[in-house]
């Protein structure tokens, strides 16, 4: 398989990791931040963090009739200024509303950014290297994150409001630099005459990009499994070292952002839709040791059982994220791209809304509850991926055009 020309356009690898370390950063620190430089409580501020998510929702589906009408890079530097205003007005918000609005750029910038993300990476890298650039992307953001994680817990440890506005500042100008970065990347629009015909219509009635998304959706939900199921459960479920969250999310960036682009190209010439199938089964497959270390009594036993689950599940995630975009990508016509990778992307965004409540309530529920319905969510991912393995030309491809 031939690796991806990073030289070429490095820039735009530059703007993804400036992008993720600025996210890596605040995230972890984004509740800290409000509640240490606004006389809001918890409550008002998650509230109005919720309400920004909710009504960002509809972000990415409406500017993928832009994409296709003007092409990604100009939306999606549009979405980088948004998210540095958005930032740079957390550093003066001190009522709920305040906070909603900027929240809301932030939350609209992203999912504009992460629709706009597929179709520029189509039009960068040739058949038979997507795979290797959504891998390489996809390594280069945990890195990122990771490395913005330590950022932020030196900045906790220092915990002043100087510390905490230096990061917000950070972020803005992280999203400024990113636009500029931006202005190098060619700008890849649809050729006069491609038929755009029939719009959202025709998008959502494209049966088999439906069933495409379903499984993006399946998909999705597990790997928001990572951020919020698998912390809580094994710290205060079974009780084991709070290290142990730290273990499991540093587990995962080692294998994702070292291992993923050996993986690929150990998989190049494998069937896509086979491929994904297996990434579902270890996805299962870690949940059923996570279940398992439940009933495990010995400390140390708990947590290699727990590590072990985590590092399954890993390979889940490294053998689906590539193969889950390229396809997703390559199964959307040229004229109509922005649309359909907008749809796409919503089935993330909603599975990143709905998965807070619905994981923490089964959580709450029992063990057996959260991890066997998650199983049972990468079973219907199986079935999914069988299903566009048969009717989704791009899915019955395989990796590296081989």
């Amino acid at each position: 398989m031939v690796r991806p020309s990073i030289a070429r356009h490095g820039r735009f690898v530059a703007a993804i990791i400036i992008d993720s370390i600025g996210t890596g950063v605040f995230v972890p620190v984004s509740m800290l931040y409000f509640l240490a430089t606004t006389p809001l409580t918890l409550v008002q501020v998650g509230a109005a963090l919720t309400t920004a998510g909710l009504l960002a929702l509809p972000a990415g589906p409406l500017v993928g009739g832009l994409v296709d009408r003007y092409g990604a890079k100009p939306v999606l530097q549009a979405a980088n200024l948004a998210q540095a205003l958005g930032f740079a007005g957390y550093l003066v918000v001190d009522q709920t509303w305040q906070i909603a609005i900027c929240a809301w750029l932030n939350s609209a910038g992203r999912a504009v950014s992460f629709s706009c993300y597929g179709a520029t990476v189509t039009a960068l890298a040739a058949p038979g290297q997507r795979e290797r650039w959504f891998g390489l992307l996809g390594s280069v953001r945990n890195l990122g994150y990771a490395l913005g994680g330590l950022l932020s817990a030196v900045a906790v440890s220092v915990g002043t409001h100087g510390v905490y506005a230096g990061i917000v500042i950070v972020n803005a100008l992280s999203y400024v630099t990113a636009f500029v970065l931006m202005r190098a990347v060619p700008n890849v629009r649809p050729e006069a005459g491609q038929d755009a015909a029939g719009g959202w219509g025709r998008v959502l009635r494209d049966r088999r990009y439906l069933s495409l998304v379903a499984h993006q959706l399946c998909f999705a939900i597990s790997l928001f499994a990572l951020n919020i199921a698998i912390p809580v459960y094994a710290v205060d479920v079974l009780g084991l070292p709070g290290w142990t969250a730290g273990m499991v999310f540093t587990l995962n960036t080692l294998m994702v952002g070292f291992g993923q682009g050996i993986v690929l190209g150990w998989l190049s010439g494998r069937i896509r839709s086979r491929v994904l199938v297996a990434g579902h089964a270890c996805f299962a497959v870690g949940y059923l040791l996570f279940l398992a270390a439940d009933h495990v009594a010995a400390l140390a036993l708990a947590v290699g059982v727990v590590l072990l689950g985590a590092g399954s599940y890993t390979v889940g995630e490294i053998l689906g994220g590539p193969i889950t975009s390229t396809v997703a990508a390559e199964s959307a016509p040229d004229a109509l791209r922005g649309r359909y990778l907008a749809l796409n992307q919503l089935a993330v965004t909603v599975a990143g809304a709905v998965a807070p409540a619905a994981l923490s309530g089964l959580l709450s529920t029992g063990a057996a509850a959260i991890w066997l319905t998650l199983v049972g969510v990468s079973v219907l991912g199986a079935a999914l991926a069988t299903t566009i393995g048969r009717v989704v030309p791009a899915a019955q491809s395989r990796i590296g055009g081989v």
